[in-house]
Order: structure tokens, then C-alpha cells, then sequence
């Protein structure tokens, strides 16, 4: 069963609102102005009691320039300043959001639809995903760059939806030419120069006939007049157009699917504030929202205008059962300097007082100040804190710099410290404090707690950052960092602000990180996840850091020369489909292709589209017709063609690229960013670029890995887990059969064929192998008789079951473990992984089959696949330490799912590899043992 995610275009939606209702609408209470919050409200409702979204998120700009602004410095220059009366209503429109449940994504230095790119890519790229669809809510045509198998716009106010297939209808473009439509329009609302006198039409002609930019100019001979003149004269201003137009995929920033998950409406603060501001005609759709029935309204209070300074009125107490739905306001602590003990350290006497401090301490806060959130940014200062209220800072860039010591003498008494595992230190976010050191030559150790992982861990549907938990948790309002640096043309870094500003704000970081470490400790432990934390999550965050400061190569060569050979492959399958179809037509055009594959072709159509207007050509179909592929009939290869030209397109447009422009011209190397707990199970997460998604299961997707060599004179260790879920799932079923299995050290799909086709082992056929081996891996994911039956050729659905009933009857250990997921997901409401990760599993409870069927499967696939990443983690953690214990000249790189990549000098190669195998292999006690396997070679593809 699909799922939906909305991504809501949030000012987008604002300013459309806005200029719906103009003016005219003011709070009977406040006399603020209400048309643009009454407008979005009213979307709201129709998105939340219509369309009965399962994952909804709101994306918004954030205050102060983007990276584009970087590029360009007069881009959106023409663009009028936000009306004053929308400015006062944006507040009141992002509380209302939070009221309805709904989390706001705003990351500074990007745009809204750079943040709902990466979100809709990182759902793409995440296996456990596949069942989830997005849906955007807006109609910019910046986004339609996003359109694809599984992503629409959405235009809810007509209920008009954009594909693939209708760009292509009313633009004549594929998604991945929308950059190119753009660079050559230009736009003026944004100032974005283009091209003079080429307008979408005839910029979609161009790209139609010579498929790119770099198409039309390697054919500019052939196009006449005025024209030509004018893509001369625009030549030099498309490379900056691009940049400007293509949206980023891969950002950094927090986001979890589950904090995106539709929760229940606050009832009891938005009923009041739409009282207040007048709306009368949405209380209702609240009430119905929430379940609440009429006979519940007068439990909740109507807004009364706030009290004269003389009265002190009792606050209305809710009555029953709706106590939970009404939320006491609670005045937010704010800085006092009174009420605490924050110091700046500047001198060398000092800081030898500090350090001797800090090791006398049970737990020390760390965190660092820096002049920007990128992986180039410069320390600017140190905060620690070890006791409640009392914090220091340690300058080390500053306008004022002959008030303090320099880095080199504030990092020589402190090394010692930082890098000691003895001192055990607690931080917020402790991977970007850990790359920061890393570059400035600290290997920071000790680190035992990361109260962002702690968060994420016991309340995963939550803000995570640092100002959001210590308002919520500990109700204090932190100092804003706007109030140092400000925000807009004028934000200045924070190496410019002086030392009287800063250390209160440094300081705070440090102590309200220590106060959330002694909140979120016990809830931790309390939910059996302390281990978990200590011992594997938290020092993984300075393995993460070093592997994106170690980065690995990438030669833009061999992706130009893969590149090369792809597009000639593509546009030679392209011409072969079309000479056997017997006519010309967009390849890339699902509704074009559905016309010539079932009406000029007669074969056979499957499924429609989700939406139900047209005939599905997605990959399910596709399989299924190539594999009724008749050798004496030529119209019956076009599926298979199709499928291979799609994954070479794919291949083209999201890694050659993509990877090319991600290599750091000053080290030569890809330094992707590693995300620990935004993916459902646990498993690691990596973008800009993502490179846990390179293709490994076609030979021309493997070659991709060639373009990532060692360095000159080192060679790659690919190490990695043989058949880890299999053996998690014998350890975790205790299944005899499946235990002895691993314990004789035999194939493990030959002894499951022997058993389920009551065989010997030596006479056990490859196709009993091959079905023995698609039910061991469908059964982790809670396969069921009709997809067995689509995984297995030839095999119908009667089979298909008689073969799972087999399997379960002779793994009986196995059948009772899914059992018992299940259970515990029913009973407790999550699943929990080997080292004790929950997984929330509330679709069990749903009234509808097909989602409690997916809870199911999600209770499975969650307790075994989750345990995997668990093991792996570990398995890091242990290689890292060894590495760090023993000064081996060897670096790790990447982790893709259960697979290692390392660096060595040429010479230590194999004891290294050796090395690897060993940390891994002993990384967990399991009752099966652990088997891991190690290649080495000059490049990523044959190491692995």
C-alpha cells in the first residue's frame, strides 16, 4: 500500500492567500489584520479533512540571504518588499500550522523549494520509503524539476494535479529539461537572466529538438536569424541561470518521516485562538478534525480579552477527559545575568584552571562557535559547562583579538582534554563541534551523550533543536542568534560580534545542553535505549565527522568518459524502440509510451496511475511485460529496452552530474554528509551527494564505482557483512534449523532449498536455490503469497503460498519470531531492534487492512533491518577505535548499508583488511557466527 507525503510550498501558499482575501479582515479582539491566516487556515482544512494526508510538512524561506544570493547579488532585486500588513501576519499563519500538528522546515540559506528538493529526494533514496509518495502543494514551475514516478504538484485549490506526463502534454519537456526551460526563459520576479527573446515555447522547441542547452549550442549552425544572434548574445549568462534555477537536493538539515506523521489537532489552543481572531465558520471543521463533538464545546473556553493590570483572574480549569487537549500557557525563563554564573577564559592561566576543572567533572558540555553552518567554517570559540547555571567561554576569533589567546594557544593547553575518552563530554549536535576540531587538529574522544540523538530516540516525532527542546522541555526561551548577528543584507558573522555579546550566548549552548543531557538521560534509560546512546550513537558521531573530513576520490574523467558512453547507449535504445515501434515519440513521456506499448503495439496494460486518468508504464509493469517476452516477436523486446534506457537516463541525470559537481576542487575528493537517525530503522543516511543510493545491481550501475579510485599509492578495502539480516534473523528467531545451518558454515539458500523441497543438499536445483533464496530475503520484509509470486517467474499465487506455508512449517522458530514482532507491536505500540532502537508502529491499529498489513510487514522488516544497522554502527565504532589506539595509516570513508570503505597505503593493505574483518566479525556475540569479507583494489568497483 502507497503512502503520501505533502510538501506544502508554505510562502507560496502565504502570499497566495493573501492575495485572495484582500484586506478588509481584522480580529474583533487585537484589530490585526486576518485575511492571509483566515486563507491558509482554509487550506489547511481542505488539505487535512479531504485528502486524509498520512504525512504533511510545511517548507518556509528563512529570514537573510540564501546561497544564491552568494551567486548572484542582484538576485530577486526587483522583487517588491513583503507588504507590512503579510509581514505581521506570518506569525500567526506558522503558529496556526503548529496547532494543526504540522511541523515548519525553514533552513537558512536555502529557499523553500530547496528544502522541499532534498526532503523529496531523501524519500526517494531511502529503500525503506518505497511505498511513500509526494505530493507538493503549489504550482511553481521551479518545482516541476522534481516531477517523476512518485512526484506530483498539486494545485489544491483547483484539485488539478502536474506529472510527468502532463508537463510533457502542456510544456513538451521532461522533468529533467525543466532546468534548461528556466536557464533560457530566465525570470524576471526572481531576476534570473535568460535569454532575450527565447520564451517558454520556443525554449521548449529548442530543447525538444537538440534535448539539452549543450544540445542547442553544439547545433547553433543550424538555427537561423534573430534566433542565433540571440542565444550567442545569452550564451555567457546560462551557466549562472542554471545555478540559479536548479534547486538543491542534497542540503544538510534534521528531517524524520515520523516528525512529518498527521497527529491529532490541538484542539483546546486552536479553538480559542480562532475565537479571537474571528473565525467562526472553521471551529466546527476543527471540532470534526479532532472528534469532538458538540456536546464537548462548552468545556472550552471562549477568548476573553486579556485582563486590566488590577485584575488576577483563575485561569478556566478543563473539565473530564478533555483535560489533555487544553495546554496551560506557561511563561517562557528568559537570560538573566543574575540567575547564572557565565565567564569568559582569556588567559593562559585560566584556561590551565579550566582544563584541571574539566577532568575533575562526572560529565562536561562541549560546544564550539563558528563563523558559519558550512563544513568550511572557522572556530570562533569553545563553551563548556559542568554544573548547572555556571558556563564558560573560550574565544578564539574576535573582533577583539588582543582580549584573549589565539587558537594555537587555547587548543594546545585543551587538546589534551578534548582528546582524552577519560573526560566523558555531552554535547548538542555533536558531529558538526567534532568535524570543526578535526579541521582545526583535535580528534575529539570521550563523547557519551548527544541530547539531539537522545531526543530523536525517545520522541522522534519531535523538533530536535536545541532552542525547541529547551522551550519545551525545560521552558526557557534561549538568546536568538539573530540578536547577535542579525539577519538579512546586514548579518554579520559571529566573529564580528564582541565578546560582551557573545559569551552570554556561547555560554547558554553549553549550560542548556548540559541541563537537557540530565533531563533526557533518564528518559533515555527509562526506555532502554541508554546503551544504545553511550556506547554506539554518540562516539559514532566522531567517526561520521572524520569520514566526511577523510571524504573519498572521485576523477571527473572517468564520469565524463562513463557519462559519454551512456548517452550514446540511451540515444541508441532510444532509436531502436522507435524503429520498432514504427514511429517517432518521446521515449521519456509515460502517456506517450503507454499509447504506442498497449494501442500501437497491442500489449497488454496493467494497473493505472495513482490518479486513476491514465494507464500505468511504471517499473512494476514494465517487469511484468519483458518478462513475457517472445524471442520470434520484436514488439514484445520494447518493455525490456524501455527499461534499460530508463535506468541509463537515470543514471545520467541523478549520479554523473551530480557526483561531478560535488568533488571538492581543493582536495579532489566527494565529502559527503552523514545523517545517523533520519531514516525509520535506524540506518545511516548520506547527501550532498547521497551515496548510499549508487546503483550495485546492474553491471553498468556497478561501473560508477570505478570513477571512485584510491589515492596515489593506497588502495580500497571494501569490507562487508556476508548474509548479516539472515544471520540476524536466525540469532533473533533461535530457529534450529536455520541456526545449525550457519553453525555448519553451509550456503545458506541451498540448506533452506534442501529443507523446503525436501531435498538433499547436493541435489538441490538452481531454480530451487533461486526460490529458497527470494523467500529468505521476502520473508524479512513479511513477503506475502501474491508478491512472492511477483518476485518468482512462472510461480502463481497458489504456489507461492504452498511455499511459504513449506517455509514456515520447516522453520518454525522463524514463523513464531514475525509472530512475536507483531505481538509486541500490538501490545506495545513499537518494535524494538537488537540493541533495544524503538520503531513506533501505529499503522497496526489502523481500521483499514491494507495499512494494519503494512504495519505488519513494517514490525518485521523494522526489528531485523534495524538490528542490521545496529550491528554495523558498532562494527564502525570498533574499527575506528583501533585505527585511533593504534595509529594505523588507515582511513574510513563510506558506509553503505552493511558495507565498509577504507584507505591504506598499497604496502599495509592486507594486514589492514585483515584488521577490518576482525573488528567486524567481532563486533556483536550472536549465536550464528559473523562472517565478513574484505576486497582490496585501486578503485571502489573492483575492491568490491
Amino acid at each position: 500500500m502507497t503512502e503520501t507525503l505533502y510538501l506544502i510550498d508554505g510562502h507560496a501558499q502565504i502570499f497566495r492567500a493573501y492575495y485572495a482575501i484582500r484586506g478588509g479582515m481584522r480580529s474583533p479582539v487585537t484589530s490585526e489584520p486576518t485575511h492571509a491566516v483566515f486563507g491558509f487556515t482554509g487550506m489547511l482544512i481542505k488539505l487535512l479533512s479531504q485528502l486524509h494526508p498520512q504525512y504533511v510538512a510545511v517548507a518556509v524561506d528563512m529570514p537573510g540571504p540564501t546561497f544564491r544570493d552568494t551567486l548572484f547579488a542582484e538576485y530577486k532585486g526587483t522583487r517588491e518588499a513583503t507588504p507590512d500588513d503579510l509581514k505581521a501576519q506570518i506569525p500567526r499563519i506558522l503558529e496556526t500550522v503548529e496547532l494543526f500538528g504540522l511541523p515548519v522546515v525553514g533552513v537558512p540559506g536555502l529557499e523553500a523549494d530547496d528544502v522541499i528538493a532534498t526532503i523529496t529526494q531523501r524519500v526517494l533514496d531511502d529503500p525503506s520509503c518505497s511505498g511513500i509518495n509526494v505530493r507538493i502543494v503549489s504550482r511553481d514551475k521551479d518545482l516541476e524539476q522534481l516531477l517523476g514516478d512518485r512526484v506530483t504538484l498539486f494545485d489544491i485549490h483547483t484539485d488539478s494535479t502536474i506529472d510527468a506526463a502532463s508537463l510533457m502534454e502542456t510544456k513538451g519537456v521532461r522533468p529533467d529539461q525543466v532546468i534548461d526551460l528556466l536557464a533560457l526563459t530566465g525570470d524576471t520576479v526572481d531576476n534570473v537572466p535568460g535569454v532575450a527573446g527565447v520564451g517558454p515555447k520556443t525554449a521548449a522547441k529548442l530543447i525538444q529538438q537538440y534535448g539539452c542547452i549543450e544540445g542547442i549550442y553544439e547545433h547553433i549552425h543550424e538555427i537561423k536569424g534573430k534566433m542565433a544572434e540571440n542565444l550567442c548574445a545569452g550564451q555567457a549568462n546560462l551557466p549562472l541561470s542554471r545555478s540559479l534555477v536548479a534547486l538543491k537536493r542534497d542540503a544538510d538539515f534534521p528531517f524524520s518521516l515520523d516528525a512529518a506523521r498527521i497527529r491529532p489537532v490541538n484542539v483546546g489552543r486552536l479553538l480559542p485562538l480562532f475565537q479571537q481572531l474571528g473565525f467562526n465558520r472553521y471551529q466546527d471543521d476543527v471540532r470534526k478534525l479532532a472528534g469532538v463533538g458538540s456536546e464537548t464545546l462548552s468545556l472550552f473556553p471562549a477568548f476573553e480579552a486579556p485582563p486590566t493590570k488590577t485584575e488576577n483572574p483563575e485561569p478556566p480549569q478543563p473539565a473530564g477527559d478533555t483535560a489533555d487537549l487544553l495546554e496551560t500557557e506557561v511563561e517562557l525563563d528568559q537570560y538573566h545575568p543574575d540567575a547564572v554564573r557565565y565567564r569568559l577564559v582569556h588567559t593562559r592561566q585560566g584556561l590551565e584552571e579550566l582544563a584541571l576543572e574539566l577532568r575533575s567533572r562526572p560529565i562536561v558540555s562541549v560546544d564550539t562557535e563558528t563563523t558559519s553552518l558550512r563544513r568550511d567554517a572557522r572556530l570562533c570559540g569553545l563553551s563548556f559547562s559542568w554544573a548547572s547555571g555556571e558556563a564558560v567561554y573560550v574565544p578564539t576569533l574576535s573582533p577583539q583579538p588582543e582580549n584573549h589567546l589565539t587558537q594555537e594557544e587555547v587548543l594546545s593547553i585543551l587538546r589534551p582534554v578534548l582528546e582524552d575518552p577519560a573526560v566523558p563530554k555531552c554535547g548538542h549536535n555533536v558531529k558538526f563541534d567534532a568535524g570543526v576540531l578535526l579541521r582545526c587538529g583535535v580528534r575529539l574522544q570521550g563523547v557519551c551523550f548527544d541530547t539531539m540523538l537522545a531526543s530523536t530516540l525517545t520522541d522522534p516525532g519531535q523538533s530536535a533543536q536545541l532552542d525547541s527542546l529547551t522551550t519545551r522541555l525545560l521552558r526557557y526561551r534561549m538568546i536568538p542568534i539573530s540578536d547577535l548577528i542579525g539577519s538579512g543584507e546586514q548579518q554579520l558573522s559571529i566573529d564580528r560580534v564582541s565578546l560582551e555579546q557573545v559569551v552570554p550566548y556561547a555560554a547558554e549552548d553549553a549550560d542548556f545542553t548540559l541541563r537537557l543531557y540530565h533531563e533526557l538521560r533518564p528518559r533515555v534509560e527509562s526506555q532502554q535505549m541508554l546503551s544504545l546512546l553511550e556506547d554506539v550513537e554518540a562516539p559514532l558521531t566522531v567517526v561520521l565527522s572524520v569520514m566526511e573530513h577523510n571524504g573519498i576520490c572521485c576523477d571527473p574523467a572517468e564520469l565524463d568518459r562513463q557519462g559519454s558512453e551512456l548517452q550514446v547507449r540511451a540515444a541508441e535504445l532510444r532509436g531502436e524502440i522507435q524503429k520498432i515501434c514504427g514511429c517517432e515519440f518521446h521515449v521519456d513521456s509515460p502517456r506517450q509510451l503507454a499509447d504506442v506499448l498497449f494501442d500501437k503495439l497491442g500489449l497488454a496494460s496493467g494497473k493505472k496511475t495513482k490518479m486513476k486518468t491514465a494507464r500505468s508504464t511504471d517499473i512494476e509493469v514494465l517487469e511484468r511485460l519483458a518478462a513475457q517476452e517472445d524471442q520470434q516477436d520484436p514488439r514484445t523486446s520494447v518493455p525490456r529496452l524501455i527499461i534499460e534506457y530508463r535506468q541509463l537516463t537515470k543514471l545520467i541525470g541523478t549520479y554523473m552530474g551530480n557526483l561531478k559537481e560535488s568533488i571538492n576542487k581543493d582536495t579532489g575528493r566527494i565529502h559527503t554528509t552523514f545523517h545517523q537517525l533520519v531514516t525509520a530503522t535506524g540506518r545511516l543516511a548520506s547527501n550532498g551527494p547521497n551515496l548510499q543510493n549508487i546503483p550495485v545491481r546492474t553491471d553498468i550501475g556497478r561501473q560508477i564505482r570505478k570513477a571512485f579510485p584510491a589515492a596515489p599509492g593506497c588502495s580500497l578495502i571494501c569490507a562487508d557483512y556476508s548474509q548479516i539480516e539472515l544471520r540476524l534473523l536466525a540469532h533473533l528467531s533461535e530457529d534450529p534449523a536455520l541456526l545449525d545451518a550457519f553453525a555448519r558454515d553451509e550456503d545458506i539458500h541451498t540448506a533452506v532449498a534442501s529443507q523446503v523441497f525436501s531435498v538433499p543438499m547436493e541435489s538441490v536445483t538452481r531454480a530451487q536455490r533461486s526460490q529458497a533464496k527470494t523467500i529468505n530475503f521476502g520473508i524479512i520484509y513479511g513477503v506475502s503469497a501474491f508478491g512472492l509470486s511477483r518476485r518468482v517467474e512462472g510461480m502463481s499465487v497458489a504456489e507461492a503460498r504452498t511455499l511459504i506455508e513449506d517455509y514456515r512449517r520447516r522453520f518454525s522458530g522463524i514463523d513464531r519470531f514475525l509472530g512475536q514482532c507483531v505481538h509486541q507491536a500490538m501490545e506495545s505500540g513499537y518494535v524494538s531492534t537488537i540493541l533495544g532502537r524503538r520503531r513506533q508502529i501505529p499503522e497496526l491499529h489502523s481500521s483499514n487492512p491494507s495499512t494494519r498489513s503494512l504495519g505488519e510487514r513494517l514490525a518485521i522488516n523494522s526489528v531485523v533491518q534495524g538490528s542490521a544497522a545496529d550491528l554495523i554502527k558498532v562494527a564502525m565504532v570498533h574499527v575506528y577505535n583501533r585505527i585511533y589506539q593504534e595509529r594505523l595509516a588507515l582511513k574510513l570513508l563510506l558506509q553503505i548499508h552493511d558495507e565498509l570503505v577504507l584507505e591504506t597505503p598499497q604496502e599495509h593493505a592486507e594486514s589492514h583488511a585483515a584488521i577490518v574483518r576482525e573488528e567486524m566479525e567481532h563486533a556483536m556475540r550472536l549465536k550464528v557466527p559473523l562472517k565478513a569479507e574484505a576486497g582490496i583494489g585501486p578503485d571502489w568497483m573492483t575492491a568490491k
